[in-house]
């Protein structure tokens, strides 16, 4: 890509912002500046943003600020938020991939108006029913796409069929050198298993795979997701949440009792000092910052959402994953996926 890549960042999303967002900008500067192909449209409260990035020291030729007067809060319903929330961070974040100043937007603000806003401003793509959610889940051999993680509660075959296009799509766009692998969660791997809609998805993306967009592996059961024999995970709304919050709980359960386990006596406390160094790899493996941020799929631009609790690394995180989607051309993988959708 030749013209740099332009993130807008809604700068007053989530807790402690707009402090933990602009030190995302930081460090992402930092690990990044030998590159100067980036840009920041950061909107917000200039009396509150401009000071943190001169703090930081970042040179102004890597951002312009958009002053904003209003911020969304997370108690606002999508319906009050989108009759107020015209002069708010978040919606102007948004509204600027309209404009072609911006190529992606992130925020970390409230999920559900932030669905709404956008599909409102961009619209979805022409021949997608419905946008999902997608979200990053790590396995043995590297990282998964699941999707939808709770935009649609119910989905038909034909939503389940667009979700593995374009989740295939946002894998290649993340990594390019790697294979979209395609399964269906499920109760069992067996093909006479699972609901007429999962029966009859499965049967289009047998057909379907056929264009080379992906390959597809069947059925998976949710104890299988973190093998890494798939990489693309799709489901409905309803299901996908549940499995993600599930994971998460999973996850912080293990490590929060294995700390407690290794600080209950001395002789525990002094296993810890032979185990230091594999228990920082195993802690740093689950961080859930470093799979920080949802993409909204299926939209006519890109949106991704930052954990509204996560700290200014998560944050960095999500930019680092804005920069990755736009650097892969995701909106061009998308509709060439969806071209062989009107093949067949």
């Amino acid at each position: 890509m030749d013209k740099k890549i332009c993130i807008a960042i809604d700068a007053m999303g989530g807790e402690n912002s707009p402090n933990k967002n602009i030190e995302g900008i930081k460090f992402f500067y930092n690990k990044n500046k030998d590159r100067d192909d980036f840009f920041f449209n950061i909107f917000g409260d200039e009396n509150k943003v401009a000071p943190l990035l001169k703090h930081y020291k970042i040179p102004e030729k890597y951002f312009k600020i958009f002053h904003t007067s209003s911020v969304v809060s997370d108690e606002e319903t999508p319906l009050t938020a989108v009759k107020t929330s015209k002069n708010s961070s978040m919606w102007n974040s948004v509204f600027s991939q309209t404009k072609s100043e911006s190529d992606i937007s992130l925020s970390a603000g409230n999920t559900g108006v932030l669905l709404v806003i956008s599909r409102m401003i961009l619209k979805t793509i022409s021949g997608v029913s419905k946008p999902a959610l997608a979200g990053l889940w790590p396995n043995n051999i590297g990282m998964n796409i699941v999707l939808d993680l709770g935009a649609n509660i119910e989905c038909d075959e034909n939503n389940l069929v667009e979700f593995s296009e374009m989740g295939s799509a946002l894998y290649k766009s993340l990594y390019p050198n790697d294979t979209p692998k395609v399964a269906l969660l499920n109760i069992g791997s067996e093909e006479i298993k699972g609901t007429e809609i999962i029966k009859k998805t499965f049967n289009k993306l047998k057909e379907i795979s056929k264009t080379g967009d992906f390959i597809f592996n069947g059925y998976i059961e949710g104890n299988k997701i973190p093998e890494g024999e798939s990489n693309v995970i799709v489901t409905d709304g309803f299901t996908g949440n549940v499995a993600l919050k599930t994971a998460e709980g999973t996850a912080k359960f293990i490590t929060d009792n294995l700390k407690k386990s290794l600080s209950e006596n001395i002789i525990s406390k002094f296993s810890l000092v032979f185990s230091y160094f594999s228990l920082k790899k195993f802690k740093s493996r689950l961080d859930p910052r470093k799979f920080n941020g949802a993409i909204f799929l299926g939209l006519n631009g890109p949106v991704v959402k930052s954990h509204g609790s996560t700290d200014s690394i998560g944050f960095y995180h999500s930019i680092d994953l804005c920069y990755k989607i736009v650097k892969g051309n995701l909106m061009s993988q998308i509709k060439e996926n969806l071209n062989h959708l009107d093949e067949n």
